[in-house]
């Protein structure tokens, strides 16, 4: 099954998603990471269509969605649910379950406790939570605001091969199709990621962003939080407090993984499948 690509204003301005499954009721809305596209999500809506209807959306800023004119007050958490709001109500969906890899993570975080409450019905977390460690954060300011450019799509490959290693095993052909949805030709004929590098001043104007204890605590849904075993942007310590506060979260940790799982293997997408059909993961 392929997906078809659609357009929306939200909040103003045009997204892109595209989407899988059209044909059943119950949906889920699978929200990429930070400087990612949503054709990432591509292996993971493919697996859930056979029962779902799945939305991947391309954050503002991203992929074939349009770039903000105002970044310093729009590329922030809030902005970004006020459009996934939009987004849901324009497609008509009254309810519907969240998956978000890191950034998607806290979008859905943050509209499950505020906008989107009583709609979200099961939230998984791809190696995201409530706090991040402060070092990771560091190392992704370092570089989410000045992408490599590169002579040729295949340099950009091995580079992307390089820095999302920790995404774990991907194959070769998953790793050519991960460079060619997120990849965009600059004025001097490089190539480069397929995002505004101006996203990054998220970091600068919404230094507390990613701090969402307060949101995690009003929660009252079922939470399952993916872990990547070698993770240093969700530490052993944040897990432990999100399995004791708020939502109470189920944790599973994913071997050979570090920041972020790719969702793109049979263990994990139907650890993701089972929690949605809500067959009762423990961890």
């Amino acid at each position: 099954m392929n997906p078809s690509s659609h357009y929306l204003r939200c909040e103003g301005r045009e997204l892109h998603y595209t989407e899988w499954g059209s044909e059943h009721r119950e949906c889920v809305i699978a929200w990429h990471g930070l400087a990612r596209t949503g054709r990432d999500m591509d292996e993971l809506a493919r697996h859930l269509s056979t029962h779902y209807r799945v939305i991947c959306p391309d954050t503002l800023g991203r992929g074939l969605s349009e770039w903000s004119p105002a970044p310093a007050t729009e590329y922030c958490l809030a902005f970004y649910v006020q459009q996934a709001t939009a987004l849901v109500d324009q497609l008509g969906l009254k309810d519907f379950h969240w998956v978000g890899t890191s950034m998607g993570g806290a979008i859905g975080t943050l509209a499950a406790a505020t906008r989107l409450r009583g709609r979200i019905r099961r939230l998984v977390l791809n190696d995201n939570g409530p706090q991040l460690a402060e070092e990771a954060l560091q190392r992704i300011r370092s570089y989410a605001g000045q992408p490599a450019a590169f002579a040729t799509v295949s340099e950009l490959e091995q580079y992307f091969r390089k820095v999302y290693e920790p995404y774990g095993w991907l194959s070769d052909a998953q790793w050519r199709q991960l460079t060619e949805t997120s990849v965009r030709r600059l004025p001097d004929g490089r190539v480069t990621p397929h995002y505004d590098p101006a996203m990054a001043l998220q970091f600068t104007h919404h230094p507390d962003d990613y701090l969402l204890w307060d949101a995690w605590d009003s929660l009252a849904l079922p939470v399952l939080c993916l872990r990547g075993e070698h993770s240093d942007l969700l530490l052993e310590s944040t897990v432990q407090a999100m399995r004791e506060r708020g939502p109470a979260a189920a944790v599973v940790t994913i071997p050979g993984c570090g920041h972020a799982p790719a969702l793109n293997v049979p263990e994990q997408l139907n650890l993701v499948e089972r929690f949605l059909r809500a067959d009762g993961i423990q961890a």
